[in-house]
């Protein structure tokens, strides 16, 4: 496992689009959300911290739900998440993360289309000497997960945007080539009907 990374989880949303909670719809025999958290089991992540806020004691529960499973994660709750900005759940994550974690990988909740193999190439980019800031891309697209090293922290939680982070680093990102799956999410049903379910 890979102890030094630390997984924040995105899970805060009021999935408006999606007219139900997203991490609790069924998936490939879990749910959306156990699905995210099995990805990040299997690809090597062993701390992760589930942000909620929409849903907040569903979620919560589900998150109990699936560390019997085998799948374990904390939770901590964004106070901010009626504002709707991903900023704030970053923010709450970060301040959450423990001292023993050298990266902090930034994970949708909604993004249980991820391929097992896309999570472990930005994960063992980590071990890239000098690497600070990691991005999976698809025919020059960004995606996520992002990994962020913890020198780069206070600049993630000082940025307004996700895109005003990226793009005062935009020098020192390395990119990983990955799969389509990295652009993936789910906001609409029509997205679920799509992709629901499918590993």
């Amino acid at each position: 496992m890979t102890q030094h990374i630390t997984a924040i989880v995105l899970a805060a949303g009021l999935s408006r689009r999606m007219g139900q909670p997203k991490m609790l719809l069924p998936w490939g025999g879990t749910t959306v959300l156990g699905q995210v958290l099995r990805i990040l089991h299997g690809a090597g992540t062993e701390k992760i911290i589930v942000v909620t806020g929409g849903a907040r004691e569903a979620v919560e529960a589900e998150v109990v739900r699936l560390e019997t499973e085998g799948f374990p994660a904390q939770t901590v709750f964004n106070p901010q998440y009626e504002a709707g900005e991903m900023m704030s759940s970053i923010r709450a994550g970060l301040a959450a993360i423990g001292p023993d974690a050298e990266f902090a990988l930034i994970a949708l909740g909604d993004q249980p289309q991820l391929s097992p193999d896309a999570a472990r190439r930005v994960i063992s980019a980590a071990k890239t000497p000098g690497s600070r800031l990691i991005l999976p891309s698809f025919e020059m697209r960004r995606g996520h997960p992002w990994l962020v090293r913890r020198d780069l922290w206070p600049d993630l939680m000082s940025a307004e945007t996700g895109r005003a982070f990226l793009h005062a680093h935009e020098a020192e990102i390395f990119y990983v080539e990955a799969d389509k799956t990295v652009l993936k999410d789910l906001d609409t049903p029509e997205d679920y009907r799509r992709d629901g379910g499918k590993d």
